[in-house]
C-alpha cells in the first residue's frame, strides 16, 4: 500500500451548534460548524437526511439552492432558509 498525497492535514478548533426545530411541515435536526476555513461559511448537517452543505449569505440568496442540497420542497426549504438566515455571517 502506497502513500497518501495530502493536498492539507490540519486540525482547527470549531464551534458546533445542535439544534431541532420545526418548520411548517417537518422537523429539523441540524449540527451546524463554525471554523476560520470556508472563508466564513458554516457547515451545515441534516442529520436526518444525512446531507450537509457549506452555507453563506450568498448561498442563502441562490434560488433553488437548499431546495437541491437538502432534497426539500419550496416550503420546507424556506423554512430553513428563514432559520439559517438567522444565524448566517454576513
Amino acid at each position: 500500500m502506497s502513500d497518501f498525497f495530502y493536498l492539507y492535514d490540519e486540525t482547527v478548533e470549531a464551534k458546533t451548534r445542535f439544534v431541532s426545530f420545526m418548520g411548517s411541515k417537518q422537523r429539523f435536526d441540524l449540527a451546524i460548524l463554525q471554523t476560520d476555513r470556508y472563508y466564513g461559511k458554516i457547515i451545515v448537517l441534516d442529520t436526518q437526511s444525512h446531507r450537509f452543505a457549506i452555507i453563506g449569505s450568498d448561498d442563502l440568496n441562490e434560488p433553488g439552492y437548499l431546495e437541491h442540497i437538502y432534497n426539500l420542497d419550496e416550503e420546507d426549504a424556506e423554512d430553513l432558509r428563514t432559520f439559517l438566515q438567522k444565524i448566517t455571517p454576513v
